[in-house]
């Protein structure tokens, strides 16, 4: 269950975006690439067509098109532009630099005269000459609260350390990584089930209703004076994932490794070397797992075996560090689908599983 408590560092009452018939509308650049960017780039859209808008989509910058699906040739646009095209956007105004320093798109860039640049997850780093550009500057949608969790990874090392507490800020971009002065920000209290990919998605919603609401004050110069810097002295860092960190070991306690699935949901996922009993050798074969869902047992269990793996319910309990078990609900064998646990075990047939020794492991 998610809460909500919305903070903006503007004093005045609720905004409204309003424009009268002489007014010139401001040009807006949009920045992203992923599917949470393109659901950000929607909502803009919408804003932008209402009658009283007072900004209009100048252009959209995105990654460039590339490969996404295995097995494909084709190279596939990002979602951002994907959705841009579907709206009907002009295709001449969709910008693909693979660096944002890049002379060529500068140059576009400046001939679209853009009033103020907007990134939601775009991933490409923004030089000093790109921030030069745009009067109002560049706000960023930053899923955490900062400064807590600047990076790559936000949603995902927050879900890895177990936080209670998350949110997602509205801040302006400057040189340094995510340390520009804030905006304002929504916080949520988040229950130990919600996976990063659903989080990212819920955050970045949240983030384009923040962005819509602050837009006015933004344009008209005031949110600058009303931004709050952050405290360098309390800000962490979320570097980006990296698919070596997949690997589970089971000499942690179950609740780090149930935050560490719930993080590396989607990429690069959790992966984990079991045993299962060979019948013909009387010995045991090493499997390689991924594992898909899970949550922390939290009833005693009694085995004779310290490193057996049993099954209950309808989980795998794998034992763990500190007498804590690991409940596996979901899981993946190699070159198959995802199954329940109940599934598998089924297909073992009375098949003992274990968890293999470290030397077991590398042999």
């Amino acid at each position: 269950m998610l809460r909500r408590f919305l903070c903006t560092c503007n004093s005045g009452g609720a905004s409204t975006v309003t424009v009268t018939a002489s007014a010139k509308k401001k040009n807006v650049v949009f920045l992203g690439s992923p599917q949470v960017s393109a659901s950000v780039l929607d909502k803009l859209i919408l804003a932008s067509h209402a009658s009283h808008s007072i900004f209009k989509l100048a252009a959209v910058v995105t990654q460039p098109p590339s490969v996404r699906d295995r097995g494909r040739k084709n190279l596939m646009p990002s979602p951002v532009a994907q959705l841009a095209l579907d709206k009907g956007f002009p295709q001449q105004l969709i910008f693909t630099p693979h660096r944002a320093g890049e002379e060529n798109f500068l140059s576009n860039l400046k001939g679209v005269n853009p009033d103020l640049c907007i990134t939601a997850a775009y991933g490409n780093i923004l030089p000093q000459r790109f921030l030069d550009i745009p009067p109002c500057g560049t706000v960023n949608i930053h899923p955490s609260l900062l400064p807590l969790y600047r990076g790559a990874a936000p949603v995902q090392r927050a879900l890895q350390d177990g936080v209670t507490e998350t949110g997602v800020s509205l801040a302006y971009t400057i040189r340094a990584l995510d340390a520009g002065p804030v905006i304002a920000y929504e916080k949520f209290q988040v229950d130990d089930s919600i996976k990063a990919p659903e989080l990212l998605s819920i955050l970045f919603d949240l983030g384009s209703g923040l962005l819509i609401r602050e837009l006015p004050f933004i344009l008209d110069g005031s949110a600058k004076v009303k931004a709050l810097p952050q405290d360098d002295s309390n800000a962490t860092l979320a570097p980006k994932l990296t698919s070596e960190e997949s690997w589970l070991s089971f000499d942690q306690e179950a609740p780090v490794l149930h935050n560490k699935v719930r993080a590396f949901t989607g990429w690069p996922g959790t992966r984990a070397k079991i045993q299962v009993a060979n019948s013909k050798t009387n010995g045991f074969d090493l499997l390689d797992i991924k594992v898909i869902s899970t949550r922390v047992c939290h009833k005693g269990i009694q085995s004779r075996d310290k490193n057996e793996i049993l099954f209950s319910g309808d989980a795998l309990q794998i034992p763990c560090a500190g007498e804590s078990w690991l409940e596996v609900t979901e899981l993946q064998l190699p070159g198959k689908k995802v199954m329940r646990a109940r599934d598998f075990w089924n297909g073992l047939r009375g098949q003992k599983l274990k968890l293999p020794s470290q030397l077991e492991i590398l042999a």
